[in-house]
């Protein structure tokens, strides 16, 4: 079995990142991913833009040219492609780490296919995967989701939109300019101003004209199969407001439990895991995150632009540390 100096858990924009850089200090490394490359970006909203400029979500120093100032999903998901053609980066697609355990000074990532063994680990999961759970009756239902593709399936339905910061407000736009009935509701009073800025007044003013409905300091409390239940936080004012399809666009987190399993420590209600703030190795020796894992629930905080940078620091202490550990063996040898 392949001994690999680095195994990169983890395909997005920071997990090539870190490929890259394993790559250009002469590092034999591979990139796991239970998906495709950049598979958060891939089950992005079809029509998203960007926040950041194309600049600031490029790696590897390989300019990524957009037709706008801000570019589109569809745009990211070529220039990543490029890039990691542009490498050759050694990537294992659909590949899914299920536990990693340690073997003398080996590390055993046990996946769904086979086992890897590697002398250090980077954990490069993000979040995207994992959405945030309102744990209420109906939430499981077939006409709920908490991914958002197009609006085109939903011309002339219901849909009610649950949430406040950019998903919510992007899909309830879009669905009401594709002739959709939309309802938003969301647990504080008014939408997240730290949003895209320029989607808050364009949402503030479809409310204005009451081309979207809103219900602002409240709670679903349960969803059937034509309806959604809720109830003021203020008040405890009970609702209902009539669905086909609802959108529980309210976030997403970290793997915890695949974390734990791991043997990361996660530190308070945030769940933010132990890492050296200098090299990014957690608290188990020789595993390394990086990317917007590192924020736990706090997922506001590392982004692409940031989130790249982990990987300068992090190849630059595993090599470091694989030169240390090769000295003994080779005095011995001498």
């Amino acid at each position: 079995m392949n001994i690999y100096d680095v195994l990169i858990v983890g395909a997005g924009p920071c997990g090539l990142a870190c490929g890259i850089e394993a790559q250009q200090n002469g590092l034999n490394y591979a990139v796991l991913d239970k998906g495709s490359i950049t598979e958060s970006i891939r089950r992005y909203p079809v029509d998203m833009t960007f926040f950041s400029s194309a600049d600031n979500i490029s790696i590897g120093n390989v300019p990524f040219t957009s037709l706008n100032l801000r570019p589109s999903r569809a745009e990211a998901l070529k220039y990543y492609r490029k890039v990691v053609e542009h490498f050759g980066l050694n990537i294992h697609p659909f590949t899914e780490v299920q536990n990693i355990e340690k073997e003398d000074e080996l590390f055993i990532l046990n996946t769904d296919k086979s086992q890897y063994k590697a002398r250090k680990v980077i954990l490069a999961i993000g979040y995207y995967d994992i959405p945030r759970e309102l744990n209420i009756p109906g939430e499981n239902l077939p006409h709920v989701t908490h991914y958002y593709d197009e609006p085109y399936k939903y011309t002339g339905t219901k849909a009610v939109v649950v949430g406040g910061a950019n998903s919510a407000i992007e899909t309830a736009l879009d669905l009401y300019r594709n002739g959709v009935d939309v309802t938003v509701v969301h647990q504080f009073e008014g939408f997240d101003k730290t949003a895209k800025y320029w989607i808050v007044p364009d949402m503030e003013n479809r409310v204005k004209k009451e081309e979207v409905q809103t219900y602002f300091r409240s709670a679903v409390t349960e969803i059937t199969e034509k309806e959604v239940h809720l109830q003021n936080l203020d008040t405890g004012e009970k609702s209902t407001i009539s669905a086909d399809f609802v959108f529980l666009m309210v976030g997403y987190h970290p793997d915890a439990k695949f974390l734990r399993r791991v043997g990361v420590q996660l530190n308070g209600e945030m769940l933010i895991p132990e890492i050296n703030s200098e090299t990014y190795e957690s608290n188990i020796p020789g595993i390394y995150m990086g990317g917007s894992v590192i924020g736990g629930e706090e997922t506001a905080k590392v982004f692409i632009e940031n989130g790249k940078l982990h990987a300068i620091p992090i190849i630059a202490d595993i090599k470091a540390k694989l030169s240390q550990e090769a000295m003994p063996s080779a005095k011995a040898s001498s």
